[in-house]
């Protein structure tokens, strides 16, 4: 399947998602697929397959990092506590990306963070073992590398996995 394909299923996937949102005031479980894709288009990544242990691409500047995507659609900024999907902390993977998406399922901010960062803010409470993170927490810890408006942010020094502190 062609990528101008997967570009158009992906349109619809988001309208659909969005529509049936509203209808029914549920969400269809379609956003990490979502994410997984515009965190591979915006940030240059490679999809890898399903079965992938632990993450879900790998960087194509040859450094081959591991990247476990999440996503969260924010329909209310308002409110507070909202969580990204459980992280797999067993698993080998270098970073994680967490795509925010609008009410109608459009990415409007990427954040990245190194696996080192994810695991110290985990490591504060006996809930977070589990791999259980806020929105408001990982944006804390994760550096801001793609929004709607500016696409990519290009601060090599602030690139989690292309440039680790």
């Amino acid at each position: 399947m062609s990528v101008f394909a997967v570009d158009k299923l992906i349109s619809e996937a988001r309208r659909l998602a969005a529509e049936y949102r509203r209808a029914t005031g549920k969400s269809l479980p379609i956003s990490s697929e979502i994410a997984r894709h515009d965190a591979c288009v915006h940030l240059d990544l490679e999809p890898c397959e399903q079965d992938a242990a632990g993450y879900d691409a790998v960087s194509r500047d040859g450094n081959e990092q591991r990247i476990q995507i999440k996503g969260r659609a924010i329909f209310d900024e308002s409110k507070s506590g909202q969580r990204i999907g459980q992280l797999k902390l067993e698993q080998d993977w270098d970073a994680v990306v967490l795509v925010l998406m609008d009410e109608d399922f459009d990415s409007f901010e990427i954040y990245q963070a190194r696996r080192d960062e994810v695991l110290d803010a985990l490591h504060d409470s006996p809930r977070n073992k589990r791999g259980a993170m806020s929105v408001a927490r990982f944006r804390n810890i994760a550096r801001l590398v793609w929004t709607r408006e500016e696409g990519r942010l290009e601060e090599p020094s602030r690139d989690p996995i292309n440039n680790p502190e």
